[in-house]
């Protein structure tokens, strides 16, 4: 009595309980993780254990060998079923020996049911299968504190009842009964997919545990785990199949609810996909009234929806567990679908970009296609959604970082090319482009975009000349291309002998020019560009009739054409037909009402035909509708200036910060940097209507004349910013802060010459005064300030003032003009020949300039030279526009 057992007579059953719990627990693991080719090894050693443990072991092997033949030979959407194998077979007699002996615990029964069900639905056996899953009442099964591999065969049942589900066919033709049928169906998939990502969240959880508890390493199957057909399909068939039915509303919050859960390394590449479609979703087929945020509850109705199918917008089933989804105070909420979809895509570009696949090794050739498709529809979509917000410096910095993908890749090219043009970014586009070419050398498209980038803002003539050149020999295929080459080549001789300063090389130039433009013309003769091009280079010659046939043609081609109404109004001035020019006008206007280039034109016609107050009015009208357009005004100042208008005076605060572009830098032309209140201020501005002897300069101007290479900057400011005005054709504020106030120092210098022209100074240095507010540094406003000291009688004030303007842009013709007047008047007739016949090599059409030489060499005694100026100035002046020609912008 009282004597104690043995010592090893205790130990041993204890010993053999924490053997068989370790067991146990390395089953699970294995389970969980899908390491089936372990399972068998395990299985030997349960069953030396107990016998009793023969029944589970029937289920594990049975489990681990169906697994594995679904591993060898998986399942594919949209495949048949594999019908009965000797593999299969085998599982079934495993499965089938557990279920009938009838040992098991209850939950163990229940996974083979699963199982079995599992194994009907790869036989074929759907109604089998069916009717298995009622026996296990799926609705009925615990999720809570149950181990992971229980939630994944969970999660499968309900995919697998699904499918067959879809595979039967209907037992009734009733409608309602069909609908209610297909709710079943998807109510499967999403019960299966809201578990997967439970499945998943445990997993990630449990590894995490392990880590940190520095137990053995994780083994790869937990990293790189593989969901399966079944488990994939639960996740992503709900929502096509909502689509499918017309329930946009559904599938959208199908979308979210997936998105919403917390992230896994699994599903890491399922939220790229989906983002994306959802996405897209939102881009194409849902507008901003049918937009509901991913906090709210959705529609009742929607007309996203069919409307033949419409069913309640809310979940219908419950989950005694559901997958953790992100929370907290602070997490953002798009409030629309533009706002939406861009945070989407700007996921999953960071995911596309994490993900790449750069390596060039044959071995990872499929990998590498299907990250750049991936990536490249992100990139499209980004396109779409940033293009309509006109986010394109946001744009191209996301294609930039695509750059990456685009080894030999000419979409991502092209597509980052266009980009940097539509941010205004021309320089670097330009060197985009010429990597297109080497890709895509056949295309004509691209040379032809990269001579309008280079005959544009960046003015660099030569290689507009040379892009030009290769869009006429790629051309050679289509008549089409071909004539837009001509077109081009055209455009950059033109151009080019704007910019010459030797007579002889823009004679030869505008014969180049002329000889493209017909060539053009004869290839593409219903084209109205090519007509116009063609009537305004003829124009710009002096050759005025024939311009007038071929702008008429133009008309007759496109006969809502600005700029070719336009031209026939400045031809029909020339002839001195001035009342019809300025009814072009205004029939121009009746089309384009805020075409400012147009209403400055009509301000010269008016002050001739209809006298300086209807000019004045339409001066008003002008900064009125400056008003409208810009709505840039500052109610503060609205007491200063002249009488002219109420004020459309700009807000002082706002130009010490304005932005100006650095036309100093090729590179960053295009680009703007920020002028702070400490910085001096350099503004710059133009006026086109003084600009027939301004000529513009590219920086490859310097090789052909020694005056315009003392101001590659002003000219080069001069081309971009009357390249800026020609444009301003709508009410939409043209890209850059700078436009609008330029527009409006126009409107005031404009009003300034139609009051020194009827003698009244105060209100003319009123309005300059406004302009040189706005820029006090433009050889324009200069110029002005010197007009209102000469008819002030202050000669020695007007001198100084034209030498300003000429100190900043040395070939401004009027300003040459002027200056040699009032020194013809001093008596230095030897410097006032000089500025003039710089200014005759400047612009060889200015009348007044050959007029005033012709005075100065009279007053010298060299009469035969003076005979020979004045006659030259009554020809030009007999085909003198009211405003020269070069006002209408020569772009492609």
């Amino acid at each position: 009595r009282g004597r104690r057992p043995p010592r090893s007579a205790a130990v041993a059953p204890m010993a053999t309980k924490r053997a068989g719990s370790r067991l146990d627990t390395e089953i699970e693991r294995c389970r969980s993780e899908a390491q089936w080719e372990r399972i068998p090894e395990l299985v030997k050693q349960l069953s030396a254990k107990l016998i009793a443990n023969d029944d589970m072991a029937e289920l594990l092997l049975g489990e681990s060998k169906l697994e594995l033949f679904l591993k060898e030979d998986p399942f594919k959407e949209g495949s048949s079923p594999h019908g009965p194998s000797p593999k299969l077979a085998e599982v079934r007699k495993h499965l089938t020996a557990a279920l009938e002996r009838g040992n098991l615990k209850s939950e163990f029964m229940q996974e083979a049911r699963l199982l079995m069900g599992k194994l009907d639905y790869v036989e074929g056996d759907y109604r089998e299968a069916i009717a298995g899953y009622a026996q296990v009442v799926l609705d009925d099964l615990p999720l809570v504190a149950v181990p992971p591999y229980k939630l994944r065969m969970i999660a499968e049942a309900y995919s697998t009842k699904g499918l067959c589900l879809e595979k039967l066919p209907h037992s009734s033709s009733v409608n309602n009964l069909n609908v209610d049928r297909e709710q079943d169906i998807i109510t499967c998939y999403e019960k299966a997919g809201d578990i997967v990502l439970l499945y998943l969240q445990e997993m990630e959880r449990v590894m995490i545990s392990n880590i940190q508890n520095r137990s053995p390493k994780p083994s790869p199957a937990v990293q790189d785990q593989e969901l399966g057909f079944f488990l994939e399909t639960g996740l992503q068939r709900a929502h096509v199949l909502y689509f499918k039915n017309g329930n946009l509303t559904r599938g959208v919050g199908r979308f979210r609810e997936i998105l919403r859960a917390v992230e896994t390394r699994t599903t890491q590449n399922l939220r790229m996909t989906i983002a994306r479609q959802l996405a897209e979703i939102l881009l194409r087929g849902m507008c901003e009234q049918s937009y509901w945020n991913p906090l709210e509850e959705p529609p009742h109705q929607s007309p996203l929806d069919d409307p033949l199918r419409q069913g309640s917008n809310t979940k219908t089933y419950a989950l005694s567990r559901r997958p953790r989804v992100y929370s907290g105070e602070n997490i953002f909420c798009p409030q629309e679908n533009t706002e939406e979809a861009l945070l989407l895509l700007l996921i999953s570009e960071s995911m596309a970009n994490r993900d790449a696949v750069l390596s060039r090794i044959p071995e990872h050739r499929s990998d590498r296609i299907i990250s750049l498709q991936s990536a490249s529809v992100v990139y499209d979509l980004l396109t779409i959604a940033l293009g309509r917000r006109g986010q394109y410096e946001m744009l191209s910095e996301c294609l930039e970082r695509a750059m990456k993908f685009a080894f030999e890749e000419f979409h991502l090219w092209y597509q980052f090319a266009l980009s940097l043009m539509a941010a205004g970014k021309s320089a670097r586009a330009v060197k985009v482009l010429k990597e297109c070419i080497r890709l895509k050398p056949d295309d004509a498209t691209i040379p032809l975009l990269a001579a309008k980038l280079c005959m544009g803002s960046l003015h660099w003539m030569e290689e507009a000349e040379r892009f030009a050149k290769m869009v006429v020999d790629v051309g050679e295929k289509t008549s089409e291309f071909k004539a837009k080459g001509y077109l081009a080549l055209g455009l950059t001789y033109s151009l080019q002998a704007t910019d010459a300063s030797l007579r002889g090389n823009q004679e030869d130039l505008q014969r180049k020019a002329l000889l493209a433009f017909q060539r053009a013309h004869s290839l593409s003769p219903t084209d109205h560009l090519a007509a116009f091009y063609l009537a305004l280079q003829l124009a710009i010659s002096r050759q005025i009739p024939e311009a007038l046939g071929y702008v008429r043609q133009a008309l007759q081609l496109q006969g809502d054409d600005s700029n070719s109404l336009h031209l026939l109004a400045l031809l029909l001035s020339a002839q001195k037909h001035y009342h019809d020019a300025l009814n072009i006008i205004d029939m121009a206007l009746s089309e384009y009402p805020e075409n400012f280039i147009l209403l400055f034109s009509k301000v010269k016609l008016e002050s001739l035909c209809r006298g300086p107050d209807e000019a004045l009015l339409t001066c008003k009208h002008m900064l009125q509708i400056w008003k409208s357009c810009y709505n840039l005004t500052n109610p503060s100042d609205s007491g200063r200036g002249s009488s002219l208008l109420d004020r459309a005076i700009a807000d002082r605060r706002q130009l010490n910060t304005i932005t100006l572009p650095d036309f100093s830098d090729p590179e960053t032309a295009s680009d703007t940097s920020s002028i702070s209140r400490t910085e001096p201020p350099l503004y710059f501005f133009v006026s086109p209507h003084l600009l027939h002897s301004d000529h513009m300069l590219g920086p490859q101007a310097p090789a052909l004349c020694s005056v315009h290479a003392t101001s590659i900057a002003a000219s080069r400011v001069e081309q971009a910013l009357s390249e800026m005005a020609s444009s301003l054709q709508s009410s939409t504020p043209k890209q850059g802060p700078l436009h609008p106030w330029m527009t409006l120092a126009q409107i005031w210098l404009h009003a300034a010459e139609v009051y020194i022209g009827i003698g009244k100074p105060a209100e003319a240095t009123a309005c300059t005064q406004e302009a040189a507010n706005l820029f006090p540094m433009s050889h324009n406003v200069l110029y002005m300030r010197g007009q209102v000291a000469e008819l002030r009688g202050n000669i020695d004030e007007a001198k100084r003032w034209y030498e300003e303007a000429l100190s900043i842009s040395p070939t401004h013709v009027k300003s040459m003009q002027r200056l040699s007047l009032i020194l013809h008047q001093l008596g230095r007739y030897s410097l006032a020949e000089k500025i003039l016949r710089d200014a005759v090599q400047v612009n060889s059409t200015a009348h007044e300039v050959w007029n005033n030489l012709g005075e100065v060499l009279q007053a010298q005694g060299n009469d035969d030279a003076a005979t020979e100026c004045f006659l030259t100035a009554l020809e030009l002046e007999a085909s003198s526009p009211v405003v020269p020609f070069t006002i209408i912008p020569r772009v492609l």
